[in-house]
């Protein structure tokens, strides 16, 4: 029995890369665009009821994602319908507003998004009840924007409280200061993030930066939109081959939570594909297994814009595809960890896990993506958070978020809580196997991380809507 995985795509970024997900694992499991079973490979359909359910209609049988499309404004969701996938998702999972967000964390949260926030949930139950055995939440959110953040934020909280049983996993792409589309990016991207350490128990980091650096490499003269959406989708194809194909050693998503998270709150992982290779020259790709696996844990093949020669891997799970051997890829990981030991935390043993697919992506022989969870993903965070203290300490549109019913005290708990994140991620990357005094020092860590929890508790009681 597959045990099922709920998409739900918040925002114009989030529903236009579910869009380019659902195209692509399409192909990979031979099914058309109205969900119809094409395929010649028996393995493509045998897991197929993780993220399809099925209906019988005229004697063909119709496999139909399960999926909520959500946005504060009609736009998206009206292309999307009335596009090629139109046919494809039920029409009571549309959700949209009129109004839209505005770039503004606090209306996604508080005002246009709880609004809608009852209709979201009374269809996310419906879908929930139709499930055998629901293991968990996949969520498509952009930090930047005000929908996948701020009602980003309130659907997860929500989706907590209902069902807090269940893993909750986000994809969230994080704005760039060199891609910036809006000047409040850093105020919604650090708001989330605040919410993100408290509610998901894995959130897949995608940065703007990395993207428009991968999507360069390709050999695009221009990076359009749908260009970086593909890539995106192509790595969350990836990084669900575990759970969508049988394979050796596959899991679902509480064991690669399990595998991957050492501690609670650092749960954010930098996910790394490879090869890519631009359009039309698939057909001469021919990459070694040693080759494949140097490159996953090679800093220019991360879709997060760090550098790992500055953190260390507390862990990583490589996911091969294609005919490989497992003593091939279990050879080449040993290697990669031998060479490069002195990158990798000491004190957690057989921290690289190895699982095998032989379905490989559409057109490619051999394909391999990595989570990782790294420590230099603090510089992400780093980034964000030094424009954020910039402009919040001069309340720069700080208005625009009062007007809202926010106050300036969850600024001031969202900077302390990423900043204690981030102080985290330093600490076990310094740590080592002597810990004595290192473990004096986590503590005192965690009792401030406590007494930042109960501050933002006491506030979200006095300040809820």
């Amino acid at each position: 029995m597959p045990q099922e995985i709920l998409n739900i795509s918040i925002g114009q970024a989030g529903n236009q890369v579910g869009q380019a997900f659902w195209e692509t694992i399409l192909l990979e499991h031979g099914l058309d665009k109205e969900g119809l079973y094409h395929g010649t490979d028996a393995q493509q359909i045998e897991r197929v009821g993780v993220y399809f359910s099925t209906v019988e209609s005229q004697g063909k049988v119709k496999h139909i994602p399960r999926s909520t499309q959500i946005d504060l404004e009609s736009g998206v969701c009206n292309r999307i319908r009335s596009g090629p996938l139109g046919g494809l998702f039920r029409p009571d999972t549309y959700i949209h507003g009129e109004s839209g967000a505005g770039n503004n964390w606090a209306k996604g949260y508080y005002t246009e998004g709880a609004e809608l926030i009852e209709n979201i949930l009374d269809v996310l139950r419906k879908q929930i009840e139709e499930c055998d055995a629901l293991q968990g939440f996949q969520i498509i959110q952009s930090l930047g924007g005000g929908t996948g953040s701020g009602l980003g934020s309130l659907v997860m909280a929500k989706i907590r409280e209902e069902v807090p049983d269940r893993m909750l996993s986000t994809f969230s792409i994080l704005p760039s200061p060199k891609n910036a589309d809006t000047v409040v990016e850093p105020y919604n991207s650090i708001l989330t993030l605040h919410q993100l350490v408290e509610t998901s128990d894995l959130s897949i980091c995608i940065d703007n930066e990395a993207l428009y650096n991968l999507s360069g490499r390709l050999g695009g003269k221009t990076t359009e939109y749908s260009q970086l959406n593909s890539i995106v989708a192509q790595v969350m194809a990836g990084v669900s081959t575990s759970l969508r194909f049988p394979g050796q050693l596959n899991g679902d998503l509480r064991k690669i939570g399990m595998n991957l998270i050492p501690f609670p709150r650092l749960h954010f992982l930098a996910p790394s594909y490879s090869p890519f290779v631009p359009p039309g020259r698939q057909l001469y790709q021919n990459i070694s297994i040693p080759e494949l696996t140097n490159s996953l844990f090679d800093g220019k093949n991360y879709l997060v814009a760090c550098d790992p020669r500055f953190g260390k891997w507390l862990t990583a799970a490589t996911i091969f595809r294609g005919k490989i051997q497992s003593i091939e890829a279990e050879d080449a990981v040993l290697k990669l960890q031998t060479k490069s030991s002195h990158q990798f935390v000491e004190w957690i043993p057989d921290n690289v896990s190895i699982t095998l697919c032989t379905v490989p992506p559409v057109g490619q022989r051999h394909a391999a993506v990595c989570l990782a969870n790294i420590t230099a993903i603090k510089d992400v965070f780093k980034r964000n958070l030094n424009q954020f203290t910039a402009m919040f300490r001069r309340k720069a549109f700080l208005m625009w978020y009062e007007m809202e019913g926010m106050d300036a005290m969850e600024f001031t708990e969202a900077e302390s809580n990423v900043q204690d994140l981030i102080a985290e991620y330093q600490q076990y990357q310094d740590a080592n196997l002597d810990g004595e005094e290192y473990e004096g020092t986590v503590q005192e860590e965690h009792d401030d991380v406590g007494y930042a929890e109960s501050r933002y508790a006491e506030s979200s009681i006095q300040g809820e809507y």
